[in-house]
């Protein structure tokens, strides 16, 4: 059982904004009512706020050897590959664990602009190729969060060494976990869109996969393909994250549920994401949707699937079903 707290003055908290969730002893007299018994509402001043911060009894505990090496693909580009790296990055580094994230979008790389990093990369994963920079140097530390990291494979507009492939991204892995500062708990890698060289670079050094798809027919035939590469590749651990969800759609039969999804795909879902407009306001800002005050729809989800991703869980898809008609008079008629 939960409920609500009020609070005046509210200080400013760095864990995931929320509703306040603060557990009642079942067996406390003072805190068990009957379901049936209505309380008045009590009148609060003026000045009252509500902090909307959501308190986890305890901390996720992380399943499998670190590091996780986990690559976020599609098959299809504008599924909101790139905007789940980063919230789920961000959030997986304010629950505290150390996040690398990887941009392997080679000739298209935004990752550093959703993040508001764009003006601090120096050096890439090129440079550190061609012996010009330290791995240390071309990692870029966010200053909100100190456990998250962003490495960018290449510069715009710049040109790939001839060899560069799957072994050079398995050889920057394979670094991240021999640095002196510690091996990471978390290495994302934003993977390209389509199924081409970038495509089997992205994947080659993971692990574990979170697939994000729509629901419309497009991006679910791309999934589809993309989910046999993976398991051809020797990666099982494949999750789904359905991105921009309308519930008004479902309900008119006009888009596909996340269930309807889940039966299409055959995979284990890591969360469903809601359509939000401050997606694109974050993205424009270079905020990450995660960190804004107070919390949107979509933040939350994001948050959600990255305390899910931690522990190796799934959730359960439940079917929206259609408001009932009213009934009248002239529903006799039809009506």
């Amino acid at each position: 059982m939960t409920s609500l707290q009020l609070l005046s003055n509210p200080k400013p908290f760095s864990s995931l904004y929320s509703f306040t969730v603060i557990p009642l002893n079942p067996f406390n007299p003072k805190t068990l009512r009957p379901p049936n018994t209505f309380q008045k509402p009590k009148l609060y001043p003026t000045k009252t706020t509500i902090l909307s911060v959501l308190q986890y009894n305890r901390k996720p505990q992380l399943a499998g050897e670190t590091p996780r090496v986990v690559v976020i693909t599609s098959g299809k580009g504008g599924v909101g590959k790139t905007t789940t790296t980063a919230n789920v990055g961000l959030s997986l580094a304010r629950l505290g664990f150390s996040v690398v994230a990887i941009d392997a979008d080679v000739g298209l790389r935004n990752l550093d602009l959703l993040l508001g990093l764009e003006n601090r990369v120096n050096y890439t994963v090129v440079e550190i190729l061609n012996g010009d920079c330290r791995l240390d140097q071309a990692l870029v530390r966010d200053k909100r969060w100190s456990n998250f990291e962003l490495l960018c494979i290449s510069k715009p507009r710049s040109k790939l060494p001839i060899g560069f492939g799957g072994k050079a991204l398995v050889w920057i892995v394979e670094a991240l976990k021999d640095r002196q500062e510690g091996c990471p708990d978390f290495i994302l890698i934003d993977c390209p869109a389509g199924i081409d060289a970038g495509f089997i670079t992205a994947i080659t050094p993971a692990n574990e996969a979170v697939l994000v798809t729509t629901p419309d027919i497009t991006s679910l035939r791309d999934a589809d393909r993309v989910t046999g590469l993976l398991e051809c590749d020797g990666i099982r651990d494949v999750k789904m994250i359905v991105n921009r969800v309308r519930t008004d759609m479902i309900k008119g039969e006009d888009m596909m549920s996340a269930l309807d999804v889940q039966e299409m795909l055959g995979l284990a879902l890591l969360g469903v994401i809601p359509e939000d407009s401050e997606v694109i306001r974050s993205t424009n800002r270079g905020f990450p949707l995660v960190l804004n005050q107070p919390p949107t729809l979509a933040g939350l989800a994001f948050e959600q699937a990255a305390w899910r991703l931690v522990e190796q869980d799934s959730m359960r898809a439940v079917m929206v079903e259609e408001e009932p008609k009213k009934s009248g008079f002239f529903s006799f008629f039809g009506g």
